[in-house]
């Protein structure tokens, strides 16, 4: 098979378009983690993620997450164009520093969950979720 300079030229920038897009995805989560624990750094345990292993429809994903103590919890869907799901703020009232909600994934993708805590200290739970049938982007 034999290619033109155009069907070249046109290849080459598809691959790099392709080999750049999971950097510039990775970078988004990169940024909204950065900005959510002001870049300090994130622990394990305290936190408990609750996503279905595998989610038969992208477009409506039950995610619940609970963190005894926490002041904020950031959600984080990693493989979608927008990553940054919500924040939810836990005031001294607070009955229980948990949320649930239904979340729309892109595909198989991990889930993330960040934990501010009293003491200033941040821990992460990250689970995968297989989609089997496209949510938001197809």
């Amino acid at each position: 098979m034999t290619f033109n300079r155009r069907q070249a030229l046109v290849m080459s920038m598809g691959a790099a378009a392709a080999a750049v897009l999971p950097l510039r995805l990775s970078a988004a989560i990169e940024d909204n983690i950065a900005a959510f624990t002001g870049g300090a750094e994130i622990g394990e345990g305290g936190i408990t993620l609750t996503a279905p292993e595998i989610a038969e429809n992208g477009n409506t994903v039950p995610v619940s997450v609970s963190a005894p103590g926490a002041t904020a919890i950031m959600i984080l869907a990693a493989g979608n164009p927008t990553p940054a799901v919500g924040i939810f703020h836990f005031g001294p009232l607070a009955g229980a520093q948990s949320a649930s909600t239904r979340i729309r994934l892109a595909g198989t993708q991990d889930v993330i969950a960040i934990a501010q805590m009293p003491d200033g200290s941040f821990v992460q739970a990250s689970q995968e979720v297989k989609v089997t049938i496209g949510g938001c982007g197809g």
